[in-house]
């Protein structure tokens, strides 16, 4: 879940600031404090690249370990190991383009 700490961080990296109860509290003078337009952008900018990357989490959390994969590769070579454990991922989570 994509909060407004998450969006503060990305959008002043290193600024101090404190938030309470949903109030932000801004305690950096080196750098401007974000509107709240700024913030609510900031997190649905955020929430937008983390589903668009849906697709990615899962095919990590079905790839065999690396070296599992590299055994692959040496004892069948690049073309059975694509075919035999990167395709049938990749088909089943496929890559979604992300439509503006």
């Amino acid at each position: 879940m994509i909060d407004k700490s998450t969006a503060l961080q990305s959008l002043k990296p290193g600024a101090e600031w404190v938030l309470i109860d949903d109030v932000l509290g801004w305690l950096d003078s080196e750098q401007i404090e974000p509107t709240a337009l700024e913030l609510s952008n900031e997190v649905i900018r955020l929430q937008a690249e983390y589903k668009a990357q849906a697709y990615a989490r899962s095919r990590k959390a079905e790839y065999p370990d690396w070296d599992v994969q590299l055994n692959k590769i040496y004892d069948d070579g690049i073309d059975k190991w694509k075919a035999e454990m990167v395709d049938p991922i990749k088909a089943k989570y496929p890559k979604i383009p992300v439509v503006d």
